[in-house]
């Protein structure tokens, strides 16, 4: 009888090293990257950390412990080892020489979640960007094979050496993806200008990753959005509009989300698509109040936004998945402006939501009933230039309607007020 072949694929045994400074919670930190790992397909066997003064230029981790961390892989038959901080093409190469196993820093793991989830071109475009943005510097010593890049025979320079050569097809690719995104950004801007042009009022959903905004759009405008307990589930900008209960239309912008320590290099890439904070009438700022961090997420995301110029921009605080945390009043957070409890999966405390979207958009129109003298029947045409009529009837003293006013010609209609 022939033997059954196990074809099963076997998520990479990984373990987590960290050198530990003192200027972070370590463990909150290390909880988080293992959440990446299991993102990426991976499954954490091990953790190991050092506290340092500083890191160890040559293994970060210092020797003895390195020593240490070698024969745990080999009891635990570890494939991947994850460092919670960035490493030098030097590092990971003397830590995979006493390890004889792949290394990767927390940024190369990131990078390698975004390259998975990218759909888009755009969201292709930034990735790669931001992953030839951090292999550049890290070139040197790494004997990185780039012939795909177009290094190699034939393709090198007078006098370069293969570390020249790969570094400049590097730059060179960099500033053909550059090119193209930018393209993307002018045509992202001028859809901006159009919707500001056109009275568009804008709200854009920011937040900590994996809080719920994908859920939340999806509750609000059944955009059919994916939405996975997962970090980074998507990374695409979808844009669906809604409509508020004084019948004004916003078109709510779903935003990447956000991360510790987010590469730098996927900041810039993205910087884009997190301008549609930047552009907004109102912010949404989804949190998960389940989460333990959830002071920090929101402490994360605060920076970020201030980074992105959006100090001026009236926020919305929207704390999710209030149904998994029976004594959510009693958070500090809970009583600040301008915030609503909420649960996006189970629908709860949405009406609340949407109440205050509309308290804190500006006041451009004002929806109210009227009763139009015959003779003034062509102020209806007027309303409808940038408001909306609802509902029209005509009576015998008049034409009866329930209209969305803009604020410029308010005073037209004032004295017609029911």
């Amino acid at each position: 009888m022939p033997e059954m072949t196990d074809n099963t694929i076997r998520p990479d045994r990984v373990l987590l090293a960290a050198a530990d400074l003192g200027r972070y919670d370590m463990q909150v930190s290390l909880d988080e990257l293992e959440e990446l790992v299991q993102t990426a397909g991976g499954e954490v066997v091990a953790r190991v950390v050092q506290k340092r003064p500083a890191y160890d230029s040559a293994s970060c981790i210092g020797t003895g412990r390195l020593e240490e961390m070698a024969e745990l892989c080999r009891q635990l038959d570890v494939s991947r080892i994850v460092f919670d901080s960035e490493l030098t093409a030097t590092q990971i190469r003397n830590i995979e020489k006493a390890c004889d196993v792949f290394t990767i820093d927390r940024t190369m793991l990131i990078l390698d979640i975004f390259a998975q989830r990218a759909t888009t071109h755009e969201g292709r475009l930034q990735v790669e960007i931001a992953q030839n943005k951090y292999r550049l510097p890290r070139l040197a010593g790494k004997g990185t094979d780039l012939s795909r890049l177009g290094g190699g025979i034939g393709t090198r320079g007078p006098g370069e050496t293969k570390l020249e050569t790969d570094k400049r097809h590097i730059r060179a690719r960099i500033e053909k993806l550059s090119e193209e995104l930018e393209d993307i950004a002018k045509h992202r801007d001028m859809l901006r200008k159009r919707r500001k042009k056109d009275n568009v009022l804008v709200a854009a959903i920011v937040g900590y990753t994996n809080v719920g905004k994908s859920t939340l759009l999806n509750t609000l405008t059944e955009a059919g959005v994916l939405a996975e307990n997962k970090l980074f589930a998507t990374l695409e900008t979808t844009s669906r509009a809604i409509e508020l209960p004084d019948g004004r239309s916003v078109t709510l912008v779903d935003t990447v989300g956000l991360i510790r320590r987010l590469p730098h290099q996927l900041v810039e890439a993205f910087k884009s698509t997190l301008e549609e904070a930047a552009n907004a009438d109102v912010i949404i700022h989804v949190c998960d109040a389940s989460a333990e961090d959830c002071a920090e997420q929101v402490r994360v995301t605060n920076e970020l936004l201030g980074e992105l110029g959006c100090e001026d921009i009236p926020v919305v605080t929207v704390l999710n998945k209030c149904d998994k945390v029976p004594y959510i009043d009693e958070l500090d957070i809970s009583q600040q402006e301008n915030t609503v409890k909420i649960s996006a999966k189970h629908g709860d405390g949405i009406s609340d939501l949407l109440a205050a979207i509309q308290q804190a958009l500006p006041q451009s129109c004002t929806r109210c009933r009227l009763l139009l003298p015959y003779d003034k029947g062509a102020l209806l045409n007027t309303i409808r230039i940038d408001g909306r009529v609802f509902s029209e009837e005509y009576t015998a003293d008049g034409i009866e309607c329930d209209a969305l006013v803009d604020v410029k010609v308010y005073h037209l209609v004032q004295e017609y007020k029911v």
